[in-house]
Parts: structure tokens; sequence; C-alpha cells
């Protein structure tokens, strides 16, 4: 069921490494305020939005993950209340760890 897309390269798949999570986030699209949403996976170049806030291919956005600034992305696909976006600038895999550590934390509660 995952979907696949195009990465810069042209070739066909995921150009890193996704993570299973389910983390409250703020997103905002650029002039617009921040509302909650949720990622259900992550990346150090990506992540999977749930979201009922109609989103174009190719559309920028920004997200602000859990202790972080805000960081712009670019949506790639959408599918109903879902959207598979890329970061601008690739996560520092630190970053990513923290953000996994942040999910099983909230999980085990």
């Amino acid at each position: 069921m995952g979907a696949e897309r195009q990465t810069e390269y042209g070739q066909k798949g995921r150009a890193a490494e996704r993570r299973h999570v389910q983390i409250g986030v703020k997103v905002r699209r650029p002039g617009e305020t921040w509302f909650t949403s949720r990622i259900t996976d992550v990346s150090i170049t990506g992540f999977r939005l749930q979201s009922f806030m109609k989103l174009a291919v190719g559309a920028d956005l920004w997200i602000m993950l859990p202790g972080f600034e805000g960081r712009r992305a670019r949506v790639l696909w959408t599918r109903g209340p879902e959207a598979g976006c890329a970061f601008e600038r690739p996560l520092h895999p630190a970053i990513l760890d923290h953000i996994v550590r942040l999910n099983l934390s909230a999980a085990a509660r």
C-alpha cells in the first residue's frame, strides 16, 4: 500500500529509510497560521502527513516537529487525508533519532 515516488535522481523508491511513528506536529501553508496535525512515518528526507487540510502536489508547507523550529517541506503526493512530503533540507540523523525516541516514550505511557 506504500506509494512510490520519484527521487531527485529519477529512480523509483525511497531516498531514505522511513521510521513508523504517531507524532503530533504543527503544520502551516506559507502565510497562514499553524494548526495541529500528525505524522505517521518520518525519515531524514521526508514524512507522511495525516491532515484534513487540502494540499496540492508541489505545494510548499512548514512543519514544526516537537521541540524544533519550523522546517520547510514540499508535497510530493496526496491520497485522501494523507500527503507525502520532502524536507527542503534533510534532517540530521540525531534529530530523527530524537523524534523516534519521543514517539516511543509517548507510546509507552
